[in-house]
């Protein structure tokens, strides 16, 4: 395996969710830490969603790997952000046998 270049630095935030006073919920997120990533587009289609046209990016993020359980493992209910820009993590997965490096599948949304 060729070594990852780590040139990004993105923030790693979880799910956190209040109640609105009302019986229902809000979503908020909790950043965990940064991490040095290389990130490597996948692919783009654009779609339609409640009837507004949508441009959806895939990409595969690498970052260094953590033990299972810690807080600074990725998980698919996770996202990286990096300023406006934000990653939904859609899968996890170790990238070498060693568990130097994680790989996320992670999908970028936006309205056109």
């Amino acid at each position: 395996m060729k070594t990852p270049r780590l040139n990004r630095e993105l923030v790693l935030e979880t799910p956190q969710t209040a109640s609105d006073g009302s019986g229902g919920y809000v979503k908020t997120w909790q950043s965990l830490g940064t991490h040095w990533a290389q990130v490597t587009v996948r692919s783009g289609r654009e779609t339609v969603q409640s009837g507004t046209a949508v441009s959806a990016i895939s990409y595969k993020i690498i970052v260094r790997g953590a033990p299972f359980g810690t807080p600074s493992r990725p998980r698919p209910e996770q996202r990286f952000r990096d300023g406006a820009q934000v990653f939904a993590i859609q899968a996890v997965a170790d990238t070498d046998a060693d568990g130097r490096y994680v790989t996320c599948y992670a999908t970028e949304e936006a309205a056109v």
